[in-house]
């Protein structure tokens, strides 16, 4: 059972009074622990073998779609043949689905009529960092898949559920609890939890958790970043805390240096989108990615829309497997990726080298060549006494560098900043700086340190 040896310390709890031992779950329970059976299987299986099983699932979710949802069935009419046995070559020549199409055809792209089994329906809805949340309803079924590859995570990374758990972040409910969540809560004996929002600063963020001193951290990257800073400059070092846990955000080489130098713990990221679930796991021996292949099939297509190879730098393309109350097939998220060689795990599940981010976080040329900007905030602030730094392309000549500092910047300190971050960029940008009490997050709670603000139909992306 190497795969599922931090599962082994758990005790399950019994829905039926008067059995303790061995556990009996309730129905959904006992459904999500055989999902975890099966992937302590599947995980171990070859590339190859992976392929097969998913491409027979693939056909399962194209022949209800094609029956049953109005959208493909327009759209595929002279495309797909559902009589004619699936090929990879034949999925692959089905159109993208793209962001706006799920936004502007929410109404055709629901399914007339989902599978017995499947349970009840729930709409939920993306973060909306650009301001335009897509819209997406969810099957009961693919709820229990989430709570499955939550249990994955935890049972690979060998978490103690008894212990406790502290949350930063938006869109849940501030308070607390006594429990880690829906993954656990009736199914595993786990400890509290604690939940915080992210519109309190950063000082009240770390006073926060130093009373609370959990043994979980989960939070964006960002504000994970943020935090190691003030406890590297002096703060409290949470003397209880296991592992920091990230989502939501790019994890940067960077943040993960700072978490390791305030509080010597490892750093966990977890790749997932609203709108399909879970897509890929940090591997619980390295800090690359493995792709959940039992809920997703993932492609990572270069601009020509061939698949990219190991170290090349793609856009991701998604379809849920399981979601039959409004299948999403091959849609284009808007993040880009790069894929990696197989892992010396032993695991046949593909692997992500680093997610790069969204289109909008890519600097545009006026030729139209796309770069990631890297430029840490821990070097700026090495020449100016920076609190928070965003980079923003205004066009395809001018930068614009918004800053929060603590106190006003001298000519020689921006002139250093101008060639340190020029310095990082394609030759012929102009930078200029603007000064802010403040920089905000998203809607969603997100930070972005690069934001392009060139509009799309200029650069030709997607955002």
């Amino acid at each position: 059972m190497k795969g599922v040896e931090g599962a082994l310390s758990w005790r399950f709890q019994s829905a039926v009074p008067g059995t303790v031992w061995p556990a009996f779950p309730a129905p959904n329970g006992a459904t999500v622990l055989a999902l975890l059976f099966e992937f302590e299987r599947t995980q171990w299986l070859t590339l190859a073998q992976l392929r097969e099983r998913q491409l027979r699932q693939l056909e399962a979710v194209l022949r209800h779609a094609l029956a049953t949802v109005p959208y493909y069935r327009e759209c595929w009419s002279a495309g797909h043949n559902a009589a004619v046995p699936l090929t990879p070559e034949r999925f692959a020549g089905l159109p993208i689905l793209k962001r706006r199409d799920l936004q502007e055809q929410f109404e055709n792209l629901k399914s007339e009529n989902i599978p017995p089994g499947h349970g009840g329906i729930r709409e939920s809805q993306s973060s909306g960092s650009t301001g335009t949340p897509a819209r997406i309803l969810k099957s009961q079924l693919s709820g229990l898949f989430w709570n499955a590859f939550t249990l994955r995570d935890h049972a690979w990374h060998r978490r103690d559920l008894r212990c406790k758990l502290a949350t930063i972040r938006h869109g849940i409910a501030a308070g607390a609890f006594d429990h880690w969540g829906q993954a656990t809560r009736g199914l595993v004996a786990d400890g509290p939890s604690v939940v915080l929002g992210v519109r309190d600063n950063i000082q009240t963020q770390l006073r926060w958790l130093e009373q609370q001193q959990p043994e979980y951290l989960m939070t964006y990257p960002s504000i994970a970043a943020e935090l190691a800073k003030l406890v590297i400059a002096g703060g409290n070092r949470l003397s209880q805390l296991r592992e920091v846990r990230t989502l939501g955000e790019v994890l940067t080489p960077e943040a993960r240096e700072l978490c390791g130098q305030a509080w010597a713990v490892p750093v966990t990221d977890v790749y997932s989108a609203e709108e399909v679930g879970y897509i890929a796991l940090q591997c619980p021996e390295h800090d690359h990615y493995h792709l959940q292949e039992e809920g997703v099939f993932v492609e990572i297509l270069d601009e020509r829309g061939e698949p990219c190879a190991p170290g090349q730098l793609g856009r991701v393309v998604v379809t849920s497997l399981h979601n039959f109350a409004m299948p999403l097939i091959r849609y284009e998220l808007g993040d880009y990726a790069e894929p990696g060689e197989p892992c010396a795990c032993g695991r046949g599940l593909p692997v992500l080298r680093r997610i790069a981010g969204r289109v909008r976080n890519m600097l545009v040329t006026a030729a139209g060549d796309h770069y990631w900007p890297a430029f840490g905030t821990r070097s700026l602030a090495q020449i100016a006494p920076i609190k928070q730094c965003q980079l923003a392309q205004i066009d395809h000549e001018w930068l614009e560098a918004r800053l929060v500092t603590e106190s006003a910047l001298s000519m020689e300190q921006e002139e250093g900043l101008r060639r340190m971050i020029l310095s990082r960029m394609p030759p012929g940008f102009r930078l200029r700086f603007a000064y802010r009490e403040q920089i905000a997050r998203s809607a969603g709670g997100k930070y972005e340190d690069f934001i392009c603000e060139i509009p799309t139909s200029v650069t030709g992306g997607s955002r």
